[in-house]
Parts: C-alpha cells; structure tokens; sequence
C-alpha cells in the first residue's frame, strides 16, 4: 500500500513537473510571436525601401547594405562578400550545434516596374520590379532572426543560428556559388519561405535548370548594296531558335525551354555582325535537363555552320530540383496551422477586388484561400518553378513555406505581384512567415530528435552515392548578367 502511494505520488510529481514544462515552452512560443508583432513595422518598412530600390540579381547593393544594416544593428556577427559576390553575406548569433539556418533574397525582375496601386500602372524610369517578393523574404527572414537571437539570449539556449543573404536567385544562382563554397557544410537545418498567393507547406520537388546565352558572330555588311559579302548573327540566333523550337517534340513532356534575343542587330540596312539569344532549359530531373542542354548546344553549333557564323556560349546559372524533407515539413505545417493565415480589412478587400478583375476570367477574388492554411502538399509531382534553393536541399534537410503575400489567383512575376508586394497585403504575408519560421527554428533548437529524423530522411532520398557537382561548373558567379 505504501509502494502504491509512493509510486502515484512520484506519477503525479512527474506530470505536474511535464505540465509546468510544456507551458512554460508554449509561453516562451507566445513571447515570440508578440515580439514578432510588435516590431513588425520595422520590417515592414525594410521590406518597402527594398521594394522600392527594385535592385537587380547581384547589383542589389543597397538591399543588400539595409539588411546587413539591420542584423548588426540587432547584435549579430557579419561576413561579407562572401563566395567572391559582393552582396552576398552571412550574419550569425551563437556557437556550436545545432546550426539552424534562415535564408534572405532580395533580387528583383526587369521589365516589370509597377505602383502599388490595383491598375497597370508602370513607374517611369525604373527598370525592374519585385515581381516574386523577394523584399517581403529578405525582411521577413530577418524578423524571425531576430525573434529567435531574443528567445536564445532569454532562455539559454545553445547552438548557433545564421542568416544567409543570398543575392541573384532570379536567373544568377547565387546560392549555388555559396553552396559550391562550402558555407552549407556544417549546417544542420535550413528554413526558407517565399511570396504567393496562398499559405502552405509543399514537399514536391521542383524543376532543374540550366541557362546559356549563346553570341553569334558574323561579318557585317551593306544589307542591299553588298548582301554577298555578309553573314548575319542574327540569321545564326534565328536558325537555332528554329532548330531548338523543333527539337520541343522530341523531349520529355515535362521539359520546358523558354528563350529572348537580346540583342538582334543595330539597322535594317547592316548585315549583324554580332546577336545573342538567352536560353533556359527545365526539368524534373537535372540528369534529364542535362542531356536536352546539350542538344541545344548543338542546334547553337550547327546553326552557326548553316548560316556561315561562330558561335560562342556563357553559361549563366544552374540550379538542381528541390530535395523535399517531410519531418521537417510536418513540423512547419503544425506551425504555420498554429500561426494561421492573413486577413483582410475593409481597404485590402476592395484592393484585392480591383486586382481580381484584372487576372484571367476578370472575377473578384477568392479572399478566404488568404485566410486558411492549405493541407500538407505530399505529391509526387513538381512544382512547375525552378529555385537555387535546390543545390542548398541536397546539402542539408531543407524545408520551406508560402505564405499569401498576393491576392489569391495572382501569378508570380506579374505587374499584379508587383502591386500586392507594396503594400499591406504583401506585408501581412510576410508577418506569417516570419512567425511560422521563427517557431519552426525553435523547434529544432529544442528538439534533437527532430535533426535526426530530417537527416536520416535526408540521406535516404539523396542515396548514399551522392556526389554534390553544381551544373553551372566552376565558372564565377556572373555579377554582370542583368547589364
């Protein structure tokens, strides 16, 4: 009888003991969350200077300076110019493992300058445009840094966290040169999220990709008076462009080959003697993009012997499909279900309306997808996107998120993107990023079981064979391919 008690008090004691640590955890949790939103007006604002400078991958000078600005203002140690890129950077807070990463872009695209306004609205004399959000990444990341940085100086918690700056992701493959660099090897975790129209957590891959672009160079001459002493680039770019566009029936549904000319001559009246065509290459499987490249790199060779030119290729950027984790997923799924979706006022509805009728079928939008959480996205079958991300997910367990920084139904690299990223709707997205990340890095810090099951599921997919080789080769990062 005695035992009995004994062994139900010491039952009792350990529950009250389990139960005093829970909630003490869930209200550290909390703590978070209302730092989160206390200070997200300054992110908030750091998200729309970024939108407004509109740099271009690799030139992103002042994004990338706002940033860095902030994480040491915030206590943080920082290397720069990391991988031989200049806005590149890693800021880091603690020693020791577990090493929980963050990544931040901030690149924007050409050719979709855009007001913050639910109409075509072009800004005179800017170049390019946050048309996938990535100002509303950069700042969000650096929210949940440093929410988390606050939670390991209060609770005492060891290990190291790290943000990554990482520059050019639209077409320059800035993370692959840090990959290439090692600065992934002794990382444990790395948490990402992006812009979009609705809020989930996907484990499908994505697409590899490869780009070139490929010069062509002729003799210039007299377009009427001396045609025979001629040979046209341009007649180069054209016949591979013929020749590539003929190619598309030989290929695996799921390849995608897109391609611009560049530059296709100066005058009517002038044989060209220089042309370019930028090409990208996509698909399921690098080995798969691998291959159909190289086909494109002979249609560029047997282009150049048809019309009597030279050619000459640079290839651009490489980056693999993504490597999906579900352990990890799981655990930011429970996290962004927990944080919840963005929510519409009065102003943000109307907003979305106007821009809801400018997309495809010219309807009002669907505003409660913005408002819920999407289930867990298991399929088999990619997303139709490429990210540099990829080359990062088959360096370390990998997991990231979407969040609706768009009015639902808004396609990415679009001048709507553009609109919604300037103002509180992208804001609001951001803010359950950010929240949903900073939960799920304390996760990891506090749960090394969780490393271990992300790592093994890790090693399996990846194979034990594995040999890490970037698809852009050793070239240098091309710091001038937006010029």
């Amino acid at each position: 009888m005695i035992l009995h008690l004994l062994t139900t008090r010491t039952v009792i004691a350990c529950l009250m003991v389990s139960s005093a640590i829970l909630a003490e955890a869930q209200s550290q949790r909390e703590e978070v969350l209302k730092r989160i939103e206390e200070t997200k007006g300054t992110y908030e604002d750091i998200a729309l200077k970024i939108w407004g400078f509109a740099e271009v991958g690799y030139q992103e000078t002042k994004s990338s300076a706002l940033l860095q600005s902030q994480l040491k203002k915030e206590g943080f140690t920082l290397q720069t110019g990391v991988a031989g890129i200049p806005t590149a950077f890693i800021a880091s807070h603690g020693n020791g493992h577990p090493v929980i990463a963050i990544l931040g872009e901030f690149d924007a695209l050409p050719g979709v300058a855009q007001a913050a306004v639910p109409e075509r609205s072009p800004i005179a004399g800017q170049r390019a445009g946050h048309a996938c959000g990535h100002h509303l990444f950069g700042a969000g990341s650096i929210a949940a840094a440093v929410a988390v940085k606050e939670w390991m100086n209060s609770t005492g918690q060891k290990g190291t966290l790290r943000f990554y700056g990482t520059p050019a992701e639209e077409g320059g493959s800035g993370k692959v040169y840090m990959v290439r660099d090692g600065l992934f090897k002794d990382v444990d975790a790395v948490l990402h999220w992006h812009a979009g129209d609705r809020n989930e957590i996907t484990m499908t891959s994505s697409l590899a990709n490869q780009s070139a672009k490929f010069r062509f160079h002729g003799v210039a001459s007299h377009a009427a008076a001396a045609p025979e002493h001629g040979r046209s680039a341009l007649d180069g770019v054209e016949s591979m462009n013929f020749m590539v566009n003929m190619l598309r029936e030989h290929v695996p549904d799921s390849t995608r080959i897109h391609y611009v000319i560049t530059k296709g001559g100066e005058a009517p009246n002038v044989v060209p003697a220089s042309a370019e065509v930028y090409y990208y290459v996509r698909s399921p499987s690098r080995a798969i993009n691998h291959a159909v490249f190289e086909r494109v790199e002979k249609a560029a060779q047997g282009a150049a012997l048809g019309t009597g030119t030279t050619v000459d290729w640079e290839i651009i950027h490489g980056a693999y499909e993504l490597l999906p984790n579900t352990a990890l997923g799981q655990a930011m799924h429970h996290n962004l279900t927990a944080v919840g979706g963005v929510h519409y006022n009065d102003k943000e509805r109307a907003f979305a309306d106007k821009i809801g009728r400018t997309l495809a079928g010219g309807k009002a939008a669907a505003v409660e997808l913005a408002s819920g959480i999407q289930p867990l996205n298991l399929s088999d079958r990619p997303l139709p996107a490429s990210t540099d991300v990829g080359d990062v997910s088959w360096t370390v367990p990998t997991v990231g998120l979407k969040t609706a920084t768009w009015v639902p139904g808004t396609p990415p690299h679009s001048w709507q993107a553009v609109a919604c990223g300037g103002m509180s709707i992208g804001a609001k997205g951001m803010v359950v990023a950010a929240k949903t990340i900073a939960l799920t890095a304390i996760d990891l810090f506090i749960k090394p079981d969780l490393i271990a099951k992300s790592r093994g599921e890790f090693e399996k997919r990846r194979g034990a064979d594995f040999k890490y080789a970037p698809l852009l080769g050793d070239r240098k990062p091309p710091l001038d391919y937006r010029n």
